[in-house]
């Protein structure tokens, strides 16, 4: 068993804004030398997600912000924002239900996605962040060729 990790750095706008990091996940899985195992890909922030999905502007950049806010209106009372005062409540609510991690197999050396499925970084807090996403790669090692 191998493992393999690295850092994709990441800068945001406002949120929401959906950003598309498969070439560089992609990057990454070629580079692990695994052949057989599981790629996670996480964001270590509590407003920010991560997602698999087709990447096209009608879904990232009308669909997935209009949904967020008939669920999670940014203008209701959050607990948080009581607290804290950063106008940020609804993203941490948002953020907190899309989830801040992915699994994906990795087949053949290959990350198994669906021909429309893009790996997907989604800002959700108020203000412009610098990110890192954390892509580990487990499994089973490529064998040599002779």
């Amino acid at each position: 068993m191998v493992s393999y990790h690295e850092v994709i750095p990441v800068e945001t706008s406002p949120g929401p804004q959906a950003i598309d990091i498969t070439r560089d996940v992609l990057n990454v899985v070629a580079k692990s030398n695994v052949s057989q195992g599981l790629a996670c890909i996480f964001t270590p922030s509590s407003t920010s997600a991560i997602v698999a999905n087709e990447f096209e502007p009608g879904l990232m950049t009308e669909d997935i912000p209009a949904a967020v806010e008939r669920l999670f209106p940014q203008g209701l009372k959050y607990g948080h924002e009581r607290r804290w005062h950063d106008g940020n409540g609804h993203s941490h609510v948002r953020a907190t239900f899309l989830g801040p991690s992915l699994m994906i197999p990795v087949i053949d050396g290959a990350a198994a996605l669906g021909t429309w499925q893009q790996i997907v970084f989604l800002e959700l807090d108020n203000k412009p962040r610098r990110r890192e996403v954390l892509v580990q790669i487990v499994g089973d090692a490529a064998k040599p060729r002779d």
